[in-house]
């Protein structure tokens, strides 16, 4: 490891606004913030730009970016501590695990900003928006609770429109094309470091908002998911 990510891991330990796979936190977040205010999570946040960016939106919210790499939560929790953002926080952890901190209906909203697409069919069930994760999301977001997906993939954002439609999630608003809308929200209007890469090169922005239904199916209804997925998708 390089000289500037242990310099950068070393003053992890010293942020007050980062967590690293912290204990016991379920019921604990309004003692954390020291507020009841509504909780906001960033999943595999990177840098940090939504949950900074959010919570410079609004600050009567409390948000959560989370992520396994320290070098780049570093950058968005550094920001927030140089801007006053007491409303932002992040912890270091595996996405899987994140059960682990929150209690039932602890989490208002998810943001799921520019995620690795897993674009192989075989890696089809970790992509965030996979029904393996709604079903875990359901276990801490309130219900009617928003889902926002904004990528530049075409095919995650195919593969989110696919689940919706199967599992009955209610789909609030979806565009293939932000920046060719009449208005885009200033939510909308925040950039993270991999949307300036365009690592998809497909000059275009997805988004989808949408919330769960009461039940998600399923195992059976995941094997239906995938011969859909597979008719359209290349198989490896």
């Amino acid at each position: 490891m390089g000289q500037k990510k242990l310099q950068r891991f070393a003053e992890l330990e010293t942020f007050p606004n980062v967590l690293q796979f912290p204990k016991d936190m379920p019921g604990k977040w309004e003692e954390f913030f020291r507020n009841n205010n509504p909780i906001t999570l960033e999943l595999a946040c990177g840098k940090g730009e939504y949950a900074t960016g959010l919570g410079q939106l609004y600050p009567e919210r409390n948000f959560i970016g989370i992520d396994i790499k320290g070098n780049r939560i570093w950058v968005g929790a550094r920001k927030a501590l140089q801007n006053n953002l007491n409303n932002v926080a992040f912890i270091r952890t595996q996405i899987d695990k994140i059960p682990e901190y929150f209690s039932q209906n602890e989490i208002n909203e998810i943001w799921i900003t520019f995620p690795d697409p897993q674009l192989r069919f075989s890696k089809a069930k970790k992509r965030l928006t996979h029904p393996k994760f709604l079903r875990m999301y359901q276990q801490f977001l309130v219900p009617g609770g928003f889902i926002h997906l904004k990528t530049d993939s075409p095919a995650l954002f195919r593969f989110t429109k696919t689940v919706i439609e199967m599992y009955n999630c209610i789909l609030h608003r979806e565009s293939d094309d932000v920046y060719k809308e009449d208005t885009v929200s200033e939510e909308l209007q925040i950039k993270t470091h991999y949307e300036l890469l365009d690592i998809a090169e497909s000059n275009r922005i997805f988004y989808l908002c949408f919330s769960l239904p009461g039940q998600i199916a399923g195992s059976e209804k995941d094997a239906i998911l995938k011969e859909k997925i597979a008719a359209y998708e290349r198989v490896d």
